[in-house]
């Protein structure tokens, strides 16, 4: 029986990442991947039998997944028919797979049907789920996670069974014991907990950083003289993060703290464990420790009692690539697992990269303190899936012939001559000869002498330029493309980009807003459009706020200062219109002067001779009231001419008056419209 580790590291490194052999044969090998996608592989030849991604992958992502038992299956016997009521039973519980997520909930998969079976959520977790383990007997499913709680769940209705606490910190890994009675349970301290009571038994230790692997080694104790009550004697295993020894505990019958009988030490980290179980007193107990570093120890030792002195392994097994030339030199490649096949004397080892990982059966040979596989994995990049054959001929191609591929940069340059090797350059200066200019040795190293224009690059080619840009780091590249100010590139450069270089340009993004001013405009038309296009991407990330508190604090102490900008902006164009306003009516004063000049005397007498024709065109009057009257009007007009030019000289000075007045009212910005100068006018 193997039992297999869960990776606690980092999603993003090469080890570490949540991983295990199927029970009875290892015939599949499930793998999480870090961007969320469920991958199981066929051990026997090494292909892809099936892809699931989960549909909250990019904000629940896989942290632990185990196999449903093989004993499930043995309990149901082949000649009964199933009813209709028992098609989620525990007989076809041997194809799923248990998912934990970082959110809390739990996928249980089906891998004959190939699709999510059911999800367990309702009043289980509400933190990430570290650890998962099926009950061997009742196809009980466990769980804990950083809420500090272990929950029990019915898989046949998806409900919690019970939940209890189990740690006042959280709780990161779990294992049951053989004959399915008891729980072990790890947080800060190590507990065995009656399954039943759901009481503590037995306190451990633990370590001092969070247990990430709990396994039992035995199930018979060695001393077989006493009556075995199922739990007394037995050894477990314990794997801590970031602690490179491996630690033996025994449970004892004495109801005290105990510390670890013996200890395993290995070079790095463990990332995935698998044994083989000791089933008597004679028979030793196998272990294969997966590290960080990507090698496997192998160990071989007979629990019996207290060993003092920390064991080193049998065995030590690497894997590395062979080095094409004389110069190049070989590169290690990390082992992601390793589990012990059912001869218990060859092991099964995954190794290579998650995404395309290589799965090897290798002998297993006692005499060999290390062992070091060469391969080459070069050509095991591209993923495996199996397609339909089809009859396709490669097409015969001339030798002379000249094929353009797309996606390869600089197909359409020009082809430089080849220049001359380093080797041609030290064989000249073997033999003595001239002195080799600047320019060869440039040439050698194939190293363009004329500067050319550095242009910026084509527009299409902006997405990969500021990804590589991010990812190394590079300023001048990040320059290029940044400092763009064309709209419509920036929208198409953001839309094309992938989304895992998201987090990190708005991170050069705002450490760019901290600089110059003019910098600062251009970054946030960068800023703006980022935020816009993968608006639904930065809302699934649970831990944005944090990511992005440095750009909040400086946009709202910016922004602070706006609010007073605007009012200055305000009192200074109330200024502006006030001064051009008072100009205005300095330059008006020419035309005023002109009018006056404009005496408009004739007008006033054509109103008076109409006036006097009206008054003589009246047939009404008699010729003695006229003759009569006629030298009282001379005398009266003559007396009103002389009065109307009085009061049109008087109506002349008062006008002018005014106008002072009005450009005085003018310039000192008091309108006609006030009250106080309305009164005094009435």
């Amino acid at each position: 029986m193997a039992a297999g580790g869960r990776g606690v590291a980092d999603p993003l490194s090469p080890a570490g990442v949540p991983c295990a052999f199927s029970p009875l044969n290892q015939a599949y090998f499930a793998l999480a991947s870090a961007d969320g996608q469920l991958r199981v592989w066929e051990t026997a030849n090494n292909r892809l039998h099936q892809e699931y991604v989960p549909s909250a992958h990019l904000s629940g992502t896989c942290t632990c997944l185990a196999w449903a038992p093989a004993r499930l299956q043995a309990k149901e016997s082949p000649q009964r028919k199933k009813r209709k009521s028992e098609a989620i039973g525990t007989s076809n519980q041997i194809d799923l797979l248990a998912i934990g997520t970082a959110v809390g909930s739990i996928l249980l998969y089906s891998t004959v049907k190939g699709e999510l079976h059911s999800k367990l959520i309702s009043g289980g977790h509400d933190n990430k789920v570290n650890c998962i383990q099926w009950h061997q007997d009742n196809g009980c499913l466990y769980s804990c996670s950083d809420d500090k709680y272990i929950v029990e769940w019915n898989t046949q209705t998806c409900k919690v069974k019970c939940k209890w606490k189990g740690d006042n910190s959280s709780v990161s890994s779990l294992c049951i014991s053989p004959d399915g009675k008891m729980l072990l349970s790890a947080g800060r301290t190590i507990k065995l907990w009656v399954l039943e009571t759901k009481e503590i038994y037995r306190h451990f230790t633990g370590h001092a950083t969070p247990v990430s692997t709990l396994i039992f080694t035995t199930v018979r104790p060695p001393n077989e003289s006493q009556p075995f009550d199922g739990i007394t004697g037995l050894y477990f295993l314990s794997g801590a993060v970031h602690d490179r020894l491996l630690n033996v505990w025994q449970v004892r019958s004495e109801n005290k703290e105990k510390n670890a009988v013996m200890s395993f030490t290995v070079t790095d980290e463990p990332v995935y464990i698998d044994l083989t179980l000791s089933e008597n007193k004679e028979e030793p107990v196998k272990l294969a420790v997966v590290c960080r570093d990507g090698q496997v120890h192998l160990f071989e030792h007979i629990l019996n009692g207290y060993c003092k002195k920390p064991l080193t392994s049998n065995c030590t097994i690497q894997i590395a690539t062979p080095g094409k030339g004389k110069k190049s030199t070989p590169k290690p490649i990390p082992i992601l697992a390793a589990g012990f096949c059912s001869d218990k004397m060859s092991l099964l080892l995954v190794y290579g990269n998650w995404f395309q990982p290589v799965i090897e059966r290798v002998a297993l040979n006692s005499k060999e303190s290390h062992m070091c596989l060469v391969r080459d994995i070069s050509n095991c990049w591209a993923p495996k899936v199996e397609t339909a054959v089809t009859k396709v001929r490669t097409p015969v191609v001339n030798s002379e012939a000249k094929v353009l591929v797309p996606g390869v940069p600089g197909h359409h340059a020009a082809i430089k001559p080849a220049p001359p090797q380093i080797e041609e350059v030290e064989s000249k200066r073997k033999l003595g000869e001239n002195e080799i200019s600047i320019e060869e040795r440039l040439g050698a190293l194939d190293i363009d002498t004329k500067k050319e224009k550095d242009d910026l690059p084509q527009t299409n080619s902006f997405p990969v330029l500021l990804t590589q840009g991010l990812e190394s780091n590079d300023f001048e590249m990040l320059n290029k493309v940044l400092q763009t100010r064309n709209l419509n590139l920036i929208k198409r450069t953001v839309l094309r980009m992938p989304l895992h270089a998201v987090i990190p340009l708005l991170q050069e993004l705002t450490k760019r807003l901290q600089g110059h001013p003019n910098s600062a405009v251009l970054m946030v038309q960068w800023l703006k459009c980022v935020l816009t296009v993968h608006a639904s991407y930065l809302s699934t990330l649970p831990d944005l706020v944090p990511q992005l508190g440095t750009l909040y604090q400086l946009m709202e102490s910016r922004v602070k200062t706006f609010q007073k900008l605007s009012h200055l902006h305000g009192k200074l164009i109330l200024l502006i219109t006030q001064v051009t306003a008072s100009e205005k009516t300095k330059g008006m004063t020419c035309p005023a002067q002109k009018a006056k000049l404009v005496y408009e005397e004739e007008s006033s007498e054509e109103e008076s001779d109409d006036e006097i024709a009206e008054k003589d065109s009246d047939d009404n009057w008699d010729e003695d009231e006229e003759e009569k009257e006629s030298e009282k009007d001379e005398d009266v007009d003559e007396e009103n001419e002389e009065e109307e030019e009085d009061a049109e000289e008087k109506d002349e000075e008062n006008g002018e008056e005014d106008r002072d007045v009005a450009s005085e009212k003018e310039l000192n910005g008091d309108s006609d419209l006030d009250p106080e100068n309305e009164s005094e006018e009435e």
